[in-house]
């Protein structure tokens, strides 16, 4: 499992392998790592049946955060076949998964979901491993009968988003704002920003563009 997961994020299918004993080394320890949150999250003991309804805060946001990595995935793997992004955007999940941090049954039954999911999506790559991880989430099925986690598409919409704060075109922060919030709010959270404030140095923007969903750049 090391050496394969080694081989499809070094490179695409493709391209040569350039073969790299640190990356290999990289490989193993994020398998390592992987097992031993396993491991942290089964010694909770069992998680509760997940309602995607009555999620809090945090538990809603990890959530997006799975199943915008599943839609990824799929479409690395299933359309571009792109392992290596594929890998990639695992790992980036499986980060936010380690740091998010609180209790409640809503955020027990996600991870449990992100478990789950992680252990599929990374079948194809590292069998050994995921078909362990699959038995030890308490799946009876075998993993190669199980189906391809689907994104659901009532988790991908945010009530928070992050955007990006420009001064005159350069990045200079990130806020995050309320998805339904106006322009108005987005703009003064923004200027509140205090590293945006530090390369406005007092001077008054005298342009605000604002990108819904996406940015805002202050022109001085």
């Amino acid at each position: 499992d090391t050496v394969r997961l080694f081989s499809m994020f070094a490179a695409p299918p493709e391209q040569s392998l350039e073969w790299s004993p640190d990356g290999v080394e990289g490989a193993h320890r994020f398998l390592k790592r992987l097992w031993r949150g396993l491991q942290e999250h089964l010694a909770q003991g069992p998680a509760p049946a997940l309602d995607p309804t009555t999620l809090g805060p945090v538990a809603r946001e990890l959530r997006t955060d799975l199943h915008e990595t599943i839609a990824k995935v799929a479409r690395d793997v299933g359309e571009r076949y792109h392992f290596n992004t594929a890998i990639a955007a695992v790992m980036e999940f499986f980060n936010t998964l380690a740091r998010t941090t609180g209790e409640g049954d809503d955020l027990r039954a996600v991870r449990q979901e992100a478990w789950e999911a992680i252990a599929r999506m990374l079948q194809p790559i590292t069998p050994h491993l995921c078909h362990a991880m699959w038995k030890l989430l308490g799946r009876s099925e075998p993993l190669l009968d199980a189906p391809y986690p689907a994104a659901d598409p009532a988790a991908l919409v945010r009530d928070v988003l992050e955007l990006v704060v420009q001064v005159n075109g350069k990045l200079r922060g990130h806020i995050r704002v309320a998805r339904e919030a106006d322009r108005a709010a987005v703009e003064a959270i923004a200027l509140a920003d205090p590293n945006v404030q530090r390369h406005l140095d007092g001077k008054a923007p005298k342009r605000v563009i604002v990108v819904p969903g996406k940015l805002v750049n202050l022109v001085v």
